[in-house]
């Protein structure tokens, strides 16, 4: 494994992680057991991948290298496992600290699947296929969250949370250009973090809106 091809690896993993550990916490949310739990978790890390897979006419990379559901799996187990034992771990300032981490996590995952999204597809042959380069990417990125919640049976998060598509949207198409220009770490590197930034830009904005109290009615 070269230099580029292990770097690839290592961010594929740590977006495996981080989509895993948002799968299990919306099964937990839900109440499902633990086959449920891991079953949100693995969809949720693979999803997006699979369906990209398919569309390109290839075998989906999950079930060739299984490594990708075997870390989501013991993602989702360790997670369930904890808050099972830990039912009020959640509460207070550690679930606040908690939740600020689960978007970070989530919004590195979004940013590596939607450059990986478009990589795949360049391997693939259409490096100047621009609209299906970004369609790829913003597949890779938010299929696994929108399979995920459907099944959860939620309002799909990219329907009620804009900005989660559109930082997909952005990073694909960036990615894409800089691909050509730059090659492929430049690409993966820059674009992943346009991505996290877009994303935390919103997250920082939708909590920072100052609380307006409705109208009372006048008698």
């Amino acid at each position: 494994m070269d230099v580029q091809a292990f770097i690839i690896f290592c961010m594929e993993i740590t977006g495996t992680v981080a989509f895993a550990a948002s799968g299990a916490m919306t099964g937990i949310s839900r109440r499902m057991d633990a086959f449920g739990v891991c079953v949100l978790g693995v969809v949720t890390a693979v999803g997006g991948g699979m369906m990209r897979d398919v569309i390109l006419g290839n075998v989906p990379g999950a079930l060739i290298r299984p490594v990708y559901v075997v870390v989501a799996v013991v993602t989702a187990l360790l997670i369930f496992t904890v808050l099972y034992v830990k039912r009020d771990l959640l509460q207070g300032n550690f679930g606040l600290m908690y939740d600020r981490a689960m978007l970070a996590m989530d919004s590195v995952g979004l940013g590596i699947f939607t450059v990986v999204g478009v990589t795949t597809g360049i391997h693939n042959g259409y490096l100047e296929n621009t609209f299906l380069l970004t369609f790829l990417g913003t597949l890779t990125g938010v299929g696994g969250g929108l399979l995920r919640d459907v099944m959860a049976g939620v309002p799909p998060y990219i329907f009620v949370r804009h900005i989660y598509a559109c930082a997909s949207v952005a990073g694909a198409l960036i990615c894409a250009l800089i691909y050509r220009g730059f090659g492929q770490i430049p690409a993966v590197v820059i674009s992943s973090l346009i991505v996290v930034m877009i994303r935390f830009f919103a997250a920082y904005y939708r909590w920072n809106l100052p609380h307006i109290e409705p109208e009372k009615e006048k008698d």
